[in-house]
């Protein structure tokens, strides 16, 4: 469906996190180096717990590798300082959904380059940011619903008990 890209993810829990909603929706994920932590590090698996299996992961030595090989995807760079709503955008499927380490976000140049594809998540205040692996979660579910969940179970089946 998507590509969720992290660019230098910091925190092993948040990357495990976003393993498991990339495998609950089929999205690719990009790890692009440098990595914060260990692929094997025990709290990126606990995240994660057994759903690296079903994850189609792929990783980048650099920004610049990345971009050179996607240039003429669809990119949308999640960011503080973007102009337009994640909820504005038109998401296709095959589009790359990018987002910055937690500490500083995407460089500011790669903004510059893009700005018609910066991304905010709305938020209240001044405050900082949300936190990433929830970012990927709202974004990836608006492009999902923009396609109507297709393919996707969305029927529930409560089971009562008999007393």
């Amino acid at each position: 469906m998507f590509n969720v890209v992290l660019v230098e993810p910091e925190i092993p829990q948040n990357t495990g996190n976003i393993v498991r909603t990339c495998a609950a929706t089929g999205c690719r994920l990009h790890l692009v180096k440098p990595l914060g932590f260990e692929v094997s590090d025990k709290y990126l698996k606990r995240a994660g717990l057994d759903y690296w299996q079903y994850a189609d992961v792929v990783y980048w030595e650099s920004l610049s590798d990345f971009m050179a090989a996607n240039a003429n995807g669809r990119l949308w760079f999640f960011t503080t300082k973007g102009r337009q709503r994640h909820c504005d955008a038109n998401f296709k499927d095959g589009d790359f959904l990018i987002f910055g380490k937690e500490t500083k976000g995407l460089p500011e140049e790669l903004l510059k380059e893009h700005p018609d594809g910066c991304l905010r998540i709305p938020m209240l205040g001044d405050l900082r940011s949300l936190n990433l692996s929830n970012s990927v979660a709202i974004a990836v579910y608006e492009g999902l619903r923009q396609a109507d969940f297709k393919n996707f179970n969305t029927q529930g089946q409560l089971h009562f008990l008999k007393w």
